[in-house]
């Protein structure tokens, strides 16, 4: 189907609960006509009253944004990869090059025959990454010239607790479209973040959860800016996280397995004092808001990729040979080094040696 309004109809109506009746109809068609019939004739499928009832293993929703110019979609997606792929711990980023260049507008859409030969699929340059919470996944990748794709999985109906039976279908796909919407989310706030007026000045100071007192938040401390570090990795988590995901998290990320149970409810604690992470009622999962997703991206962005480089680069007056790929964030840092070094003169801080 070429026409992507009515196919976003039909899709629309998977989650309805006329669709349950329907679908069962097709498996019903399929069924006793192509396969039961090898097996038992109609007389004996009637006389016995033999039937199959269905339920529902693994499913996939997906969610497709066109872009007229391919090129403008790979400036995009390589952008955002770029800078979420860290601050989500990315497993692992899967490219398979395809063409150089995509086709013009006004050019031919097949590909030569030596490129045909080289490469057969896909034919424009195809990259995705994962992110795996148990039996759900969430994905992204582009997929043909025009097509961003986004994807939740799940591998096994069960982990959503809400039934497998056909009859649940409906229920199981609004799910997985609420998982899509808040990937969509996370990828935007984690993307783009920001930092809130006087923040900086009101993270060390104490906080109040309903009458009891928890500690500040200091970003000096390696076990805070791990415990943000593993918070953010989490904030795509389908179903929120638990005290036990983020200690297995901080332990994968950083390496260190002193990291207890104890000391992650105490952070958390801290995190939702400053409205960073939340708790809804009485459940033991923990949810990213978007505007905490936003902030603690942000104060690690400035921490780890701007702070610590500038004052690195400032204890190097005279710069090096340049590296063979110069790439832009490479300029930017040099320029900045060079004004922070005037800065620093007339502001009488000179580096250590």
């Amino acid at each position: 189907m070429t026409d992507s309004q009515a196919l976003a109809q039909v899709a629309d109506t998977l989650s309805q609960k006329a669709t349950v009746g329907r679908l069962s109809q097709v498996c019903d068609r399929w069924i006793y006509s192509a396969c039961l019939c090898f097996g038992l004739d109609t007389e004996e499928q009637e006389r016995s009253g033999f039937h199959y009832a269905y339920s529902i293993y693994q499913v996939e929703y997906s969610r497709n944004l066109l872009f007229r110019v391919g090129g403008q979609m790979d400036r995009l997606f390589d952008t955002m990869v770029d800078r979420t792929r860290s601050r989500l711990d990315v497993p692992a980023l899967r490219t398979l090059f395809g063409v150089k260049k995509r086709p013009r507008a006004k050019g031919t859409p097949d590909l030569s025959p030596q490129q045909a030969v080289v490469v057969e699929t896909p034919r424009w340059d195809l990259t995705k990454f994962k992110l795996h919470f148990g039996l759900l996944s969430l994905k992204a990748y582009t997929k043909g010239e025009h097509v961003l794709r986004l994807e939740a999985i799940v591998h096994n109906t069960k982990r959503l607790g809400c039934g497998r039976l056909i009859e649940k279908f409906p229920e199981i796909v609004t799910r997985l479209a609420g998982m899509t919407e808040r990937f969509c989310t996370v990828l935007d706030c984690v993307d783009v973040s920001f930092i809130p007026d006087n923040l900086l000045d009101e993270l060390p100071q104490p906080a109040w959860i309903g009458a009891t007192r928890v500690g500040g938040i200091d970003l000096n401390k390696p076990r805070t800016r791990a415990a943000l570090a593993a918070v953010l990795a989490l904030s795509a988590a389908p179903g929120g996280f638990t005290v036990a995901d983020l200690v297995g998290k901080v332990k994968a990320m950083t390496g260190h397995a002193d990291y207890t149970v104890r000391q992650a409810a105490y952070d958390l604690r801290k995190l939702r004092g400053k409205s960073l992470v939340d708790k809804p009622g009485l459940s033991r999962r923990y949810h990213v808001p978007p505007a905490g997703a936003c902030t603690i991206s942000a104060l690690l962005t400035l921490r780890d990729q701007v702070i610590v480089p500038l004052l690195a680069g400032v204890r190097s007056p005279r710069p090096g040979r340049k590296p063979s790929i110069w790439t832009p964030a490479d300029r930017h840092y040099e320029h900045l080094r060079v004004g922070m070094q005037a800065l620093f003169n007339d502001l009488g801080i000179a580096a250590a040696a």
